[in-house]
């Protein structure tokens, strides 16, 4: 097996350990009221331009090979720096869906008895499914040896995170007024003492 296909291999379980961690999380969250129901149309297209990078496209590359102009040689490294980074994110995906619990919505909603998290990631980021997003795409940078596959991955992250994330906080911010503002002043957005 080549170094490029054991990178392969590794994004196809990432993305499926991805949909294993979402599921059960998804269906209990269809079973607790929405009150308030945020969603637009650029909040579709955050959706759509993530779903396109971070998954259609990546496994149309690796059905087809398709762009191969924008191949580059795999090495193990990259591929190791790779596969730490996606298992980071979806360790980072499974904390903030846990310690969501019912609160967790795709979209922008807020559901029945809606709390304001601040465990887990949550102390330390507001964000961190935006963190596990933004760890996939630079995991699949690193997993997929082609720069338009790796490029696209980061811009969907950035579309879905840039057309959403201000939204949200609004949402948050009227919801929970100087509770949310609080833990704003004390967390940052999706990098621990960064940003």
């Amino acid at each position: 097996m080549s170094i490029a296909s054991v990178g392969q291999a590794a994004w196809v379980v990432g993305v499926v350990g991805w949909y294993i961690i979402r599921y059960p999380f998804e269906r209990r969250a269809k079973r607790v009221r929405v009150v308030s129901d945020r969603r637009s149309r650029t909040d579709a297209v955050g959706l759509a331009s993530a779903l396109f990078g971070l998954a259609i496209f990546p496994a149309f590359y690796i059905a087809t090979g398709i762009p191969r102009a924008a191949d580059y040689p795999a090495s193990a490294w990259a591929v190791a720096v790779g596969i730490v980074l996606y298992a980071a994110a979806l360790w980072v995906f499974h904390r903030s869906h846990k310690e969501l619990g019912r609160n967790w919505s795709i979209t922008l909603e807020i559901r029945q008895q809606h709390e304001l998290v601040s465990g887990g990631p949550y102390a330390f980021i507001r964000h961190p499914m935006y963190t596990s997003f933004l760890l996939m795409g630079l995991g699949q940078a690193f997993l997929l040896s082609n720069w338009l596959v790796g490029l696209v991955g980061l811009a969907g992250f950035a579309a879905l995170f840039f057309l959403r994330v201000d939204k949200e906080e609004r949402m948050m911010e009227e919801i929970f007024g100087p509770q949310y503002r609080a833990y704003m002043e004390r967390t940052k957005r999706i990098i621990p003492y960064l940003y």
